[in-house]
């Protein structure tokens, strides 16, 4: 009986977030930079416009299919309780570059705001480690990052 009560509510949770519309890895990763935005608890039109220009450039979407994916990944974020199960499919099914490239998508959005809370240090701390992403590498992305802003104003 225990057994079966587990099975129904583990399955509730893992479906009531799946968006078929969307590649798992694609919905993985924009819940998880929906999750930066919001981590300072304030979400910044800076944010979400650095959001939707990451998820056109790295993954080759349409505009239309960025806020598709974008307004799921916000729905996902405000009924989910845990990142571990969109940092575990984005583990299973992503090489460490791949990882490495979520994790520079991160850094851009915690700093498209020109600032950086500790709050959003912490969560891109949690998320790499969460993703077996080594702190050098982490550091060195956030350096890459940072660099690469200098260098467009």
């Amino acid at each position: 009986m225990i057994g079966k009560l587990r099975d129904l509510f583990s399955k509730e949770k893992e479906s009531k977030f799946q968006a078929p519309a969307h590649d798992r890895v694609h919905f993985a990763a924009a819940v998880l930079l929906v999750e930066m935005a919001q981590a300072d608890h304030e979400k910044k039109e800076s944010e979400m416009t650095e959001i939707h220009n990451q998820l056109v450039s790295y993954f080759n979407l349409t505009d239309k299919e960025s806020q598709l994916l974008l307004a799921d990944a916000e729905d996902a974020v405000e009924h989910s309780v845990s990142l571990h199960g969109f940092t575990r499919t984005l583990h299973n099914e992503m090489s460490y570059k791949e990882k490495e490239a979520v994790i520079e998508m991160l850094w851009r959005i915690a700093l498209a705001d020109q600032s950086l809370d500790k709050y959003e240090d912490y969560l891109i701390g949690k998320i790499a480690e969460l993703l077996y992403v080594s702190r050098g590498d982490v550091i060195r992305l956030k350096h890459d990052v940072l660099k690469s802003k200098s260098l467009d104003r």
